[in-house]
């Protein structure tokens, strides 16, 4: 999300908003992002929408002109236009998403944080301490998945107190995965694992405290029935200490919309 300019980290949307500056609009644009990720956390695709104002007479800007424009001038950051569509004017960005879905990469097999590959640092967690039950990781998984109140899965800040609890998870999976490169490094042994979790919508950093209390069910620090417990208690200073995943392993994968609330054919006025 943007920055404001007394704070030490410039978010992605200022540096949007900056390249937007080279389209010569008739008035400011402001990019409407689906969905904020804390610092250090990372997004395969996130989407988000703006509204372009042109001077009297001036056509339309083609997908492939603000493709090359924008992308032009994030080109020194590690950001990418991917893709760009008309939509009609009643799209939100983050209002008409139906869900957002995440991955949490996990290594396992490093005794050290050194051992860590250097390709994958700052992009996957290694938990200190030996293999992860992950049976039973999938088994405490279970009890996250539907309409529940998270309280005590969300950090407390300022918004809390105003922001319903309740939010619903579709989907929460834990299934094995590759490692950037890994096929060069089989002989170290190592496992990369991804924890999926699809859901509507989220709480501030609900997901790496849903995924820090499933990787200590790995390590045996919790059992599978204490994540039903702390889900229950609806409690955030009931979530134990050090134990909220680091924001290098997550990802944000997609964001989903109804087909329909993309149709370019509804949408005259761009």
């Amino acid at each position: 999300m943007e920055t404001k300019r007394d704070q030490a980290l410039i978010g992605v949307q200022n540096y949007l908003e900056k390249a937007a500056e080279s389209l010569k609009a008739s008035a400011p644009i402001k990019f409407r992002i689906s969905s904020r990720t804390d610092t250090g956390v990372h997004a395969l695709c996130n989407a988000a929408h703006l509204d372009i104002q042109r001077g009297p007479g001036k056509p339309h800007f083609s997908e492939e002109q603000l493709l090359s424009s924008l992308n032009k001038h994030l080109r020194p950051e590690p950001i990418r236009i991917l893709s760009a569509h008309r939509v009609p004017s009643s799209f939100h960005a983050r209002f008409s998403a139906l869900s957002r879905t995440y991955i949490y990469r996990l290594l396992l097999g490093c005794a050290h944080h050194s051992q860590v590959p250097v390709f994958e640092r700052d992009l996957c967690w290694a938990p200190a301490g030996g293999p992860l039950n992950v049976p039973a990781m999938q088994e405490a998984a279970q009890f996250l998945v539907g309409t529940h109140d998270f309280s005590t899965f969300r950090s407390l800040h300022s918004e809390a107190e105003f922001t319903s609890p309740v939010r619903t998870i579709f989907q929460l999976d834990i299934q094995p995965s590759a490692g950037f490169l890994a096929h060069h490094y089989e002989h170290r042994a190592l496992e990369f694992w991804e924890v999926k979790i699809r859901g509507r919508s989220f709480l501030y950093r609900q997901v790496r405290r849903m995924v820090g209390a499933l990787v200590a069910v790995g390590m045996g620090r919790l059992a599978p029935h204490h994540v039903k417990e702390l889900l229950e208690v609806k409690d955030a200073l009931a979530f134990p200490p050090n134990i909220m995943a680091p924001a290098s392993g997550l990802f944000l994968k997609s964001v989903e919309y109804n087909e329909a609330d993309l149709d370019v054919t509804a949408a005259p006025g761009g």
